[in-house]
């Protein structure tokens, strides 16, 4: 079955039906203490609730995050949001569903991101930094990997391509930066921005279409495991500074900024200032797009409080190319898990 509906263009009122993602499911109770199913559809442009009342235990044996569905309803309102109110749904088997209809995709080019990458990794002139880059970098299954890997499970990058296109976003900002500020270490800070979120690789994947947490992502988070990555990238190499090893790990433990949003230490270096300004600035430039993307162009307008950045926004919508469709991607996209266009 195509999906020819999606959630982005769904309207009150509407009768539906069509092919959807579980993104998540909890069981829960009202009131009167009878068991209800908090269900969480998904596809490519966004995430709409569908309550389940009736049988909701049931429902939760089968509602599995990364499940399709082919649900049938009528689209109302709850609160001020758009709510699906099913009348009935089914299991759909993955083989049929083409997962690029509830993956989203970084709207960027990503040949272009790959490309930029290699140009990065060949101006990085310290020899130990540049081998330790290649372990990551070079052609291979890490590579393969990270070029499809999510940023997030949420907020920002999270999507196929993301943390490649928010790790090389952070790298140009810090390179930008190296050449106004005096003294800064080019190559180190570079190789910190490339690296700095590496642990994301092992701290979530896909089920489906849906970013979920690890068993060891849960346990360490992403900037353990990005230290213990590199750690094991380190002894593959012969005569690996000590120096080079403790700053570049410091930039990976103190990219978050403060202890309290993660970080076990703080940045102490010029580099790791850097760093963490600049990862700090492109996540929240990328919760931005993502927001300017659902606008018309030209007309500006206030929007619903953003509770992660503290603040209403005031934004207008990017402006069309020419032929651009609505609703589509504003560069032209290869298909989602193409590793031989990188």
């Amino acid at each position: 079955m195509e999906k020819r509906k999606y959630i982005e263009s769904l309207n009150e009122g509407e009768q539906v039906d069509d092919l959807f993602m579980v993104k998540a499911a909890q069981l829960s109770t009202t009131r009167a203490g009878k068991s209800w199913l908090r269900l969480e559809l998904m596809d490519k442009t966004g995430e709409i609730s569908a309550p389940v009342w009736e049988n909701a235990e049931g429902a939760a044996e089968i509602c599995r995050p990364g499940t399709a569905l082919r649900c049938a309803g009528q689209i109302g309102s709850w609160q001020g949001s758009l709510r699906f109110d099913l009348k009935q749904f089914a299991v759909v088997l993955p083989s049929e569903v083409e997962l690029s209809a509830f993956l989203p995709a970084t709207r960027a080019c990503r040949r272009e991101l790959a490309r930029d990458l290699q140009k990065l990794l060949v101006s990085v002139e310290d020899e130990s930094l540049s081998e330790l880059l290649k372990q990551f970098f070079g052609p291979g299954p890490m590579y393969d990997a990270f070029k499809i890997a999510p940023a997030a499970k949420g907020v920002h990058h999270a999507c196929v391509g993301g943390l490649l296109e928010h790790s090389l976003s952070v790298a140009k900002v810090v390179e930008m930066l190296t050449g106004h500020y005096p003294g800064i270490n080019r190559d180190l800070v570079v190789s910190g921005a490339l690296l700095h979120d590496i642990g994301k690789m092992r701290e979530m994947g896909f089920e489906g279409a849906v970013v979920l947490y690890t068993a060891e992502g849960r346990l360490k988070g992403h900037i353990t495991i990005g230290i213990e990555m590199i750690g094991e990238a380190v002894a593959k190499l012969k005569n690996f500074p000590r120096e080079t090893l403790n700053q570049l790990q410091h930039l990976i433990l103190s990219h978050h900024g403060r202890n309290e949003f993660g970080s076990p230490v703080v940045p102490m270096t010029p580099e790791a200032f850097l760093l963490s300004m600049a990862d700090e600035l492109d996540a929240r430039m990328n919760m931005i797009e993502n927001l300017r993307v659902k606008l018309d162009s030209g007309v500006w307008t206030i929007t619903e409080y953003q509770r992660l950045l503290e603040r209403y926004l005031y934004l207008s919508g990017y402006e069309k190319q020419p032929g651009e469709e609505e609703n589509q991607p504003r560069r032209n996209q290869p298909s989602l898990f193409d590793n031989e266009l990188f």
